[in-house]
């Protein structure tokens, strides 16, 4: 059974994530003459308001700006201003809608004492129940000294006029609209107001104002740029002043004349004396090693290979003569002994020869020593020349770069003071001449019509916004509306099956309906809808059909005693049927066939006190059998859940063909449950658009519990003048108006069935 119920619940679950289109087209249908009923009402309360409301007309100007201009003087280093970047268009539109432009307008058409742009001016013309609005919260702070009282304040004249300015500043800047031309240097300036002339003529005094300012601008930065130049010209003067003054000191402190030759002089005599140092370290060199050879303590003839005695030109002729000399000697000793004359002669030769020899070397020795020493002094006193050169030069550089600053000092100064002077020059010659940046390119005519309001479009867009709007709350009220209304919020909310309606019959609030309603010809449609649901619970049960049929409700006032009777009503004309009140509580039955309080009933016949034959009162208009309630017991649920009780009910079921059980509410006690284990269906009877679907399922998730199902329910209480248009009951009551029989045949029916 909980399966069966999971079951359930789970296929209302996925049929409430559906969207189901034709059921909000059913709600826009059923709320339709509403929903145009408030777009018209709005749709006229919008244009009353806007009909109300003073046109605007919009003038348009245009404004050329130029991005490169006339330029007389190399003066651009002074304004710093670069049109060529795409940041001076943007610039332009800004100072177009400042503040300063919004001013010098209003001063130059005096807006400040047109009635138009007068603080108050909107509100005087605006419409009567703005003004009774205003008037009333105005009686009411002063009616109550509790609340914040403004305090008045008195201004000056010139307070008020500078209130008034302000104002009219205000409103030029709301009215004012500046929108540039992709793609070109074209702006227009919009103006709105009431006034078509005006309107035109505040666009062009924007245009111009803008112009006037630019000029007024760029002239006043020369100004400020002639008074700048003229002070700085002034510093520059003084210090270009000090700087040649120290310059001139420096040359007479010094004894200077030209700094750069005496330097140039200096640096080339010092080149000459470190190229003769090189020299002089060098044969200082040679020197100092042939020295060290000679003092070494060789001999004569070690002395003679020397590479510096042996190259000697005095040494190499002695040789020739020695070698000549030794070859004669050897040619005459070939030929003479050594006595020989010739042989003494030339052997004498030989030997002054040799001795020539070595006192050239020993010569040589000597002047070795000599020029040794004569190399040392020289390398000396070039280093000493060299060192006092460099330390001359020295000093002379240090001179050449103070004499370099100041110099440089000097130029910078005269640079400046010439470049200033001359800008001085050009922003005077300047200060004469205006140039503009922008020109007008078309002025602002009246316009024909109004730019705002847009009636005919604020109209058709209040409608259909309203319409939108009104579509809206019907589907948000059907959404939020948890009652019952059609066959679809009984299957889909529900989950249960649709047996029949009972249409709302009009009757006094405070009475039930007549208890013979079913049988007045006049009221066809509710007999109809009667004989559709016995219809439903024949079908329902063709292969086995349902003795004993529980009616229930969730809450008393539903129409459940009304259903119970006139279905009873209905199954009499074709069977044998017992109307039942179990409703031990609060019974009605008796009351509505106006039996006695006394009439014994259901509670008797379980108590025993009183006979079947006592307690069952025959109708005789319908020709069906019931029994009440009786007197009403301490412990009707008891009763209820006794033996008793069905054997009550099986030995009626062997009487009757159909019994009609009227019970009490699923939500107010439990006796319905008690009950529907002695039946064989249970139908469930709903007040259209009254009970929350939560409490009715609810109620239908108690039977399930038991494990007894419902077979379907009842919808009572419908009010079929709204629900004929929109067909979500066809079927279920006599739409087509047909009469498949009348009182005298459903009489004359009964009368047979009884006999």
């Amino acid at each position: 059974m909980s399966a069966k119920i999971n079951g359930q619940l789970e296929a209302k679950l996925l049929d409430s994530e559906m969207i189901d289109l034709g059921q909000y087209w059913q709600t826009i249908r059923r709320y339709l003459w509403r929903i145009i009923s408030l777009a018209v009402f709005i749709t006229v309360l919008v244009a009353l308001i806007v009909m109300s409301i003073t046109p605007q007309y919009k003038a348009t100007a245009k404004l050329l700006i130029e991005s490169k201009q006339a330029k007389v003087l190399s003066i651009e280093e002074v304004y710093g201003l670069d049109s060529s970047r795409k940041e001076y268009f943007q610039t332009q539109y800004e100072i177009l809608k400042s503040r300063q432009v919004a001013e010098k307008v209003v001063e130059k058409l005096k807006l400040y004492e047109n009635p138009t742009f007068a603080p108050g001016y909107e509100a005087s013309q605006a419409n009567f129940v703005s003004k009774q609005l205003s008037a009333l919260k105005s009686s009411v702070i002063g009616a109550l000294p509790f609340l914040p009282q403004k305090e008045k304040v008195v201004q000056t004249e010139a307070q008020r006029l500078a209130a008034r300015k302000g104002y009219a500043t205000w409103k030029v800047m709301q009215s004012l609209q500046i929108v540039p031309i992709n793609n070109t240097q074209i702006v227009e300036i919009s103006f709105e107001h009431e006034d078509r002339q005006f309107a035109a003529i505040a666009a062009n005094a924007v245009g111009d104002v803008y112009i006037e300012n630019y000029l007024e601008s760029k002239l006043d930065m020369t100004t400020k740029a002639t008074t700048w130049l003229n002070e700085s010209l002034q510093g520059l003067r003084t210090k270009l002043t000090t700087a040649e003054k120290r310059l001139s000191e420096f040359y007479e402190t010094e004894k200077l004349v030209n700094i750069d030759g005496v330097v140039g002089l200096a640096a080339e005599e010092l080149q000459k004396l470190s190229q003769q140092l090189l020299e002089a370290q060098a044969a200082y060199n040679r020197a100092e090693t042939l020295y060290n050879q000679v003092n070494s303590g060789a001999t004569i003839a070690e002395l003679a290979d020397i590479p510096e005695v042996l190259n000697h030109p005095a040494v190499q002729n002695v040789k020739r003569e020695l070698i000549g000399a030794q070859s004669r000697v050897s040619e005459l000793s070939k030929v003479y002994g050594p006595k020989h004359p010739k042989m003494i002669a030339a052997q004498a030769e030989l030997t002054s020869i040799q001795e020539s020899l070595h006192a050239q070397i020993r010569s040589l020795v000597s002047g070795v020593n000599t020029e040794f020493s004569t190399a040392k002094l020289n390398l000396a006193a070039i280093k000493q020349e060299v060192s006092d050169n460099k330390e001359n030069f020295r000093k002379l550089t240090n001179l050449e770069s103070r004499h370099k600053a100041l110099q440089r000092e000097v130029d910078i100064n005269q640079q400046l003071y010439s470049s200033f002077f001359t800008r001085l020059n050009e922003t005077s010659e300047l200060g004469g001449f205006e140039s503009a940046n922008a020109r007008m390119l078309d002025l602002a005519v009246p316009p024909g019509s109004p730019s705002k309001p847009k009636k005919g479009l604020i109209i058709a867009a209040a409608f259909i916004v309203s319409l939108g709007f009104g579509v809206f709350l019907a589907i948000a009220m059907d959404a939020l509306n948890s009652g019952i209304r059609s066959v679809e919020d009984v299957e889909r909310k529900l989950g249960q099956r649709m047996l029949g309606l009972i249409p709302w019959e009009a009757h006094s609030k405070k009475k039930n309906l007549a208890i013979r309603h079913f049988f007045d010809g006049k009221h066809h449609s509710f007999s109809e809808a009667v004989r559709t649901l016995r219809t439903s619970l024949q079908l329902l049960n063709i292969d086995k059909p349902s003795k004993t049929i529980l009616v229930t409700s969730s809450v008393p006032k539903e129409g459940k005693s009304t259903v119970s009777i006139n279905l009873a009503f209905a199954m009499g004309q074709l069977s044998k049927v017992l109307l039942i009140d179990t409703d031990l509580r609060r019974p009605t039955l008796a009351s509505q066939f106006s039996l006695p309080g006394f009439q014994p009933g259901v509670a008797n016949l379980i108590s025993g006190t009183h006979t079947l034959e006592e307690c069952i009162v025959t109708d005789e208009m319908s020709g069906i059998d019931l029994i009440c309630a009786g007197t009403v017991p301490p412990n009707p649920q008891e009763l209820l859940a006794s033996d008793s009780f069905k054997a009550l009910m099986q030995d009626l079921k062997g009487r009757y063909e159909h019994i009609i059980v009227d019970s009490a509410p699923t939500q107010a006690v439990s006796d319905a449950i008690v009950v529907s284990k002695v039946c064989d269906s249970v139908v469930y009877v709903v007040k259209a658009d009254s009970t929350s679907d939560k409490l009715i399922s609810n109620g239908l998730s108690r039977f399930l519990q038991v494990g007894h199902r419902v077979d379907g329910v009842v919808l009572n209480q419908v009010d079929l003048r709204k629900a004929k248009k929109h067909g979500e009951y066809t079927g279920f009551y006599d739409q087509y108006g047909y009469h498949s029989y009348n009182y005298e045949s459903n009489t004359k029916a009964s009368s047979n069935k009884q006999s």
